[in-house]
């Protein structure tokens, strides 16, 4: 079989387990049927710390110039792995560095199978989350500090005038943090939030916690409602959906009282902890997609979980892991079908459907990772090994390939 064309996509290998089934999912998913065409960068953390993590910055470069990516997951490294790795420091998200290079919103949303039915039970229907993908604590300074003081926030406007507050007057020891958010990074997160509900033809929610933080939390709450009024009251009312805000407490209890169905937007750390709330409940932080939507046309595809760590320091001992890489491949698929969308490439989109077909055929058939068969309420499932679980996929999208 003649292996399907594809224009350049940003290829960004990872850390740990994922990096080992990303390889596995290139030979045995992707390389038989398709002509990979990618501009590879390596962010596993030895290369990161090698490059000064430049490499990270160049991979979202990459991405603005080809407007696709596919990331494997990645090592956010503390104390601990500055010291097992021997680190020159401890480098920031690469997440959080090409978030900031392409401004975007991620979205996540649970890939449902038949046979595992959500934690949940009143939820029928997929929950999307949409994270602000900028600043925030992931772009925040620190300071430990050991001794007593006082601690001001400052801020220097560029014709030289200078607001000051005081934070706390230390009386021992302690920590603090300064972060922050731009006008123009809300008002993309807004807009990108707005037209991916418009198309997907969905009730967005926003919600932060505007009555304690009542000037950065309160900007986020304002812009969006200036931005929906202006721009896209008319078009929700006209496709009969709906925009509201609400507190990020009362949003917990909205969700869990809903049968989904919906976009919940959420500030970058309340996103990042809510779609794993989410993804968990569905079934597995394994069975999720992720992709980075930036206002400007880009695009990159993620797996929204860890290294998965444990899995592999028992790799390394030799020893046959179950863990579960549909969300990897779903990052691959996302993004070849992108990739085929901005082209007019048909064959690739249908692979890219095939591929996820496949992986959902093979789920429903009772084959599956372990992490899957304590939820599973169909026939009786079969726990297999990684390796068996890809091989296994490979034979079903043989048949849809045939």
């Amino acid at each position: 079989m003649e292996k399907i064309k594809m224009n350049k996509i940003v290829e960004m290998d990872g850390d740990e387990m994922t990096r080992i089934i990303w390889k596995q999912i290139k030979d045995e998913l992707l390389s038989p049927y398709v002509e990979l065409n990618t501009e590879y960068y390596d962010l596993g953390l030895p290369y990161r710390d090698e490059t000064n993590d430049q490499v990270s910055i160049d991979a979202g470069e990459a991405i603005k110039k080809y407007h696709v990516g596919v990331k494997c997951a990645t090592i956010t490294p503390n104390a601990q792995r500055v010291e097992e790795y021997k680190l020159k420091e401890m480098w920031k998200s690469p997440n959080g560095t090409i978030r900031a290079i392409l401004d975007g919103t991620v979205f996540r949303t649970p890939i449902l199978v038949s046979g595992i039915k959500p934690t949940v039970r009143t939820w029928k229907e997929p929950i999307t989350i949409a994270r602000h993908a900028y600043g925030d604590v992931y772009k925040a300074s620190e300071i430990r500090n050991t001794k007593p003081g006082k601690a001001e926030l400052v801020f220097t406007s560029a014709d030289g005038e200078e607001e000051r507050l005081t934070i706390y007057d230390f009386e021992c020891g302690g920590v603090l943090q300064g972060m922050y958010n731009k006008d123009t990074s809300i008002e993309s997160f807004a807009h990108s939030c707005f037209k991916y509900a418009i198309s997907t033809k969905q009730d967005l929610w926003f919600s932060t916690k505007d009555t304690i933080s009542k000037k950065y939390d309160q900007t986020f709450k304002l812009i969006f409602e200036d931005i929906y009024n202006k721009k896209y009251k008319e078009e929700f009312e006209k496709l009969g959906i709906e925009y509201f805000y609400t507190l990020i407490d009362d949003a917990v209890a909205r969700v869990i009282r809903s049968k989904g169905g919906y976009i919940w937007a959420c500030k970058n750390y309340d996103g990042d902890v809510m779609s794993d709330m989410v993804s968990t409940a569905f079934g597995s932080l394994a069975m999720m997609t992720s992709v980075l939507v930036s206002p400007d046309g880009n695009f990159e595809y993620e797996a929204a979980h860890g290294t998965v760590t444990r899995h592999y320091y028992r790799y390394l001992e030799g020893e046959k892991t179950s863990t579960n890489p549909v969300a990897t491949i779903f990052a691959w698929t996302g993004a070849l079908r992108k990739r085929g969308e901005l082209d007019g490439n048909k064959e690739l989109m249908e692979f890219a459907d095939k591929l996820d077909k496949a992986c959902l055929d093979t789920i429903e058939s009772g084959r599956m990772t372990k992490d899957l068969v304590g939820l599973w309420e169909g026939s009786e499932a079969v726990a297999l090994t990684t390796e068996e679980f890809i091989m296994a996929i490979k034979a079903e999208l043989d048949k849809a390939m045939a």
